[in-house]
């Protein structure tokens, strides 16, 4: 288990986010990376938070970690972004960085939670009713929301149906439809935690 980040306690809050930016670079350890990732996103979720992480280039942080192979650094990195996402500012943010591709790839996770965040990642940088960027509602994210909304997970299942309702036209809706039935190729639904059955 990797050891707590070395903070002095009476540093302050943009101190601490500081000292783990700064241990998130240097450190060799993909634990200690995971820990420290893991860490920067719950502090995503706090809005008094936003201002010191886009000082610290928290975003760009989250956005460059989205390309690693390690999923863990993926989850954690796209948990990050989606916390940070409501608020106008790192919106712009993520959409001026070029990060709608970068979001839209962790569709194809493996990880459940991965793809979750990213879901709901768009839906946050969208707007409902006006088509603010056309890289949100593509043909082949509307493609991947209809088969999100067939998953067996509820949650998944759920959060695809608000996305197509919501933010897709349905004149998009039955386009991808109709692209989808002549299509083989597609994005894997998420493995999903299935209880050991006895």
């Amino acid at each position: 288990m990797a050891q707590k980040p070395k903070v002095d306690p009476h540093v302050g809050r943009l101190g601490y986010l500081q000292a783990l930016v700064t241990e998130f670079q240097e450190t060799e350890s993909q634990d200690a990376k995971e820990q420290v990732l893991a860490n920067l996103a719950n502090f995503a979720y706090d809005p008094g938070n936003y201002q010191y992480l886009r000082q610290l280039q928290v975003l760009d942080l989250f956005l460059d970690s989205l390309s690693e192979e390690n999923e863990n650094l993926v989850k954690f990195a796209i948990g990050g972004l989606c916390n940070l996402s409501p608020d106008r500012a790192n919106k712009e943010h993520i959409l001026q960085a070029g990060g709608i591709p970068l979001i839209t790839n962790c569709l194809s996770s493996p990880d459940e939670e991965t793809v979750l965040s990213a879901v709901t990642t768009l839906m946050y940088l969208n707007s409902p009713g006006r088509c603010s960027h056309p890289e949100l509602t593509s043909m082949p994210v509307v493609q991947c929301m209809l088969r999100f909304s067939l998953s067996a997970n509820t949650r998944l299942q759920n959060l695809a149906q608000i996305f197509l309702e919501d933010f897709c036209s349905p004149s998009q809706v039955a386009e991808a439809r109709s692209q989808q039935a002549h299509s083989a190729l597609g994005i894997p639904l998420p493995k999903t935690e299935t209880p050991q059955q006895p």
